[in-house]
């Protein structure tokens, strides 16, 4: 314990009580001061996680409202709000007279009483010009398969930014509506303006489609920016009693995250139809719903290229009527389809769903598949 020598023992055992005593009470002193230390370190932890857990719950509700605003759930209005805002915008800056902003109001007061889309966005005849383009051009080009008669419909003032799964909905019941297979279903029914759908949807939705789905959009879309997607516009067609179905391609299947197998799955659909092997064919087969994060679009039609490459041709809302109008001149060029044009390796989100029309359902099969939408479930592919 120490180098001192010792004369006897009881001098010694003296000597080594003193120096365990001594040791005893630096220890004591040790344990004071550690206790002293963890009693700080444990308040210091306690406000570093208060801090934390105040960051947290301040991110997650800007989190919150950033997702309600991105979906049209702020309560910042619908359709007519939108329109009317972005109008008083446009005589503010310059751009509309106030005359054509009151003729323009009162258009669109017209359209949503009668609950009617005015038409104002909608391109026709494009079908028709890619069939004259194909018959006579494309010769890089060793087949096509076109959907059915389609129009196209953009955005506007009243729906930039959160429309585009209404204005496919449009396109395609554009299409259904001009196809005699569909008259039972879509009997005196012309294309609904935006408020209109989202009346249809929330009507579908008390006839009890999709209940979860309802719940997610708080059982209303009048009056709000709210986004659709695949699983609105299947249990709207539903509701119509149009046959369809919706195929989730979860995950990538080829390459550098391409989805080879939506191609084919597209190919699959429109070659069905298979008579004889002329280059165009132009089926009785509606478009195709294509929806991914953020975005939806509509497939009118399929390539097979001279180098056996597919190339999906699209038309998207985004997509304003002077561009979709170049494409009905008379002497079409390969470099106008360039918007229309989608490869494999243009199309590469995580994830992508697609809603097919397939027919008309019987009364017994609606009431079916709106109870089997109780628990709503993809086909998924792969």
């Amino acid at each position: 314990m120490c180098g001192l020598i010792c004369t006897n023992y009881h001098i010694l055992q003296e000597h080594v009580d003193l120096h365990l005593e001594e040791s005893s009470f630096a220890q004591g002193m040790d344990r004071v001061q550690c206790s002293g230390d963890l009693e700080l370190a444990h308040q210091l932890q306690q406000e570093e996680d208060r801090k934390r857990r105040s960051e947290e719950s301040r991110q997650e509700m800007e989190e919150f409202q950033k997702l309600q605003r991105q979906y049209g759930l702020d309560n910042s209005g619908g359709y007519k709000q939108q329109q009317l805002r972005n109008m008083e915008t446009e005589v503010n800056r310059g751009r509309m007279h106030p005359s054509e902003f009151h003729r323009r109001k009162a258009d669109m007061m017209e359209s949503l009483a009668m609950g009617i889309d005015d038409g104002k966005t909608k391109t026709s005849g494009i079908m028709e010009a890619l069939y004259r383009y194909y018959q006579n051009a494309a010769t890089d080009v060793r087949r096509v398969w076109l959907s059915a008669v389609v129009d196209h419909f953009h955005s506007s003032f009243g729906d930039k930014g959160w429309g585009c799964g209404y204005r496919n909905f449009q396109m395609l019941l554009s299409s259904l509506l001009q196809n005699d297979a569909y008259d039972d279903c879509l009997k005196g029914m012309s294309v609904p303006c935006i408020p209109k759908i989202q009346s249809m949807i929330e009507d579908a939705w008390k006839e009890g489609f999709d209940p979860q789905g309802a719940s997610q959009l708080n059982n209303r879309l009048q009056g709000t920016k709210a986004w659709i997607g695949a699983c609105e516009v299947y249990t709207l067609l539903t509701s119509l009693r149009i046959k369809c179905r919706i195929v989730d391609f979860h995950k990538s299947t080829g390459p550098l995250g391409t989805h080879p197998r939506l191609f084919e799955w597209i190919l699959s659909y429109y070659s069905s139809e298979r008579e004889g092997s002329p280059k165009v064919m132009c089926t009785s087969k509606p478009p195709i719903y294509l929806q991914h994060q953020g975005h939806s679009r509509t497939v009118v039609g399929i390539e097979e290229r001279k180098n056996r490459t597919l190339c999906l041709l699209i038309f998207d809302p985004g997509c304003p009527s002077r561009d979709m109008q170049k494409l009905l001149k008379q002497d079409l060029e390969a470099s106008s389809l360039k918007q229309l044009r989608k490869f494999v390796g243009n199309l590469k989100h995580k994830q992508y769903q697609i809603v097919a029309v397939e027919g008309v359902l019987s009364s017994e099969e609606t009431a079916a598949r709106r109870q089997d939408s109780q628990i709503f479930t993809a086909e998924k592919i792969p």
